[in-house]
């Protein structure tokens, strides 16, 4: 939690948004996604989300649903996504790293197990998309004990009350789907975006992310004036599946655009 503290006071200082980049661990294979995930920080991100393939990612889209099939059929498992963070630690001990997936391979784990070796590895936060806080209470109390974040999700369908409760367990930051549906399927409105992020920010004072829906460089920059930090994660890995190189310099694209 140090190290996303850290960086949304930089870039708060700096007067701009975080950009926050997401790419699925084991895709196209583990040896480039690692190459990758090395190289994010000096393309730009701020915050990187490593996701772990699952086989029913019930939140996504075609895109990163094709992503975790590759990875799974490329037999990545939840050790090999640690071990990937472990290795991008001995060269990077600034930039947070945030799993983001589904709870089912952390439970096979064991709650209290993982966030020991997440931390060892030096994970930052644990993004779980279908994991309400009524649940999670086992795994809530393993990661906060260990340093790690429980970032929490509004959506459009968030009303007030239903934040309050969840926000009472929210660390780190609070992410925005800025769409009702899956990731990578539509695009954001930002001016309807723009109200319920005024409206969170008046709940809590987590830094909010926004993400969902945000495909180019223009649309990051809009949500980037207003937002605390902006996610892109289908797009990405749309670039990854043409080349590192194509993924790094779509990653400086954004960066720049929201300077």
């Amino acid at each position: 939690m140090k190290r996303l503290a850290a960086t949304f006071a930089k870039t708060k200082a700096e007067g701009r948004s975080a950009l926050i980049t997401y790419i699925m661990a084991g895709d196209p294979n583990l040896k480039t996604a690692q190459e990758c995930l090395d190289a994010l920080p000096d393309s730009g991100a701020d915050i990187i989300e490593l996701g772990f393939p699952f086989s029913d990612p019930m939140a996504d889209g075609k895109v990163i649903q094709a992503a975790a099939t590759r990875a799974l059929d490329n037999g990545t498992k939840l050790k090999d996504v640690l071990a990937m963070v472990a290795a991008f630690r001995k060269k990077n001990q600034h930039t947070p790293i945030i799993l983001m997936g589904y709870y089912n391979p952390i439970l096979h784990y064991g709650e209290v197990a993982f966030a020991k070796a997440a931390a060892k590895a030096g994970v930052d936060g644990l993004l779980l998309v279908d994991l309400p806080p009524e649940e999670d209470d086992v795994l809530y109390k393993a990661a906060t004990e260990q340093g790690i974040a429980i970032i929490k999700l509004a959506t459009p369908t968030t009303d007030p009350k239903r934040a309050g409760v969840m926000l009472k367990k929210a660390t780190g930051f609070l992410y925005y789907v800025s769409l009702t549906g899956i990731t990578g399927a539509k695009a954001a409105n930002a001016q309807a975006v723009k109200k319920s992020v005024a409206a969170l920010k008046k709940q809590t004072k987590l830094p909010i992310a926004v993400g969902f829906g945000i495909k180019t460089p223009a649309q990051a920059k809009e949500i980037a004036a207003f937002a605390d930090a902006v996610v892109v994660g289908s797009a990405l890995v749309e670039e990854l599946q043409k080349g590192k190189d194509k993924a790094l310099a779509f990653v400086k694209q954004l960066a720049a655009a929201m300077k």
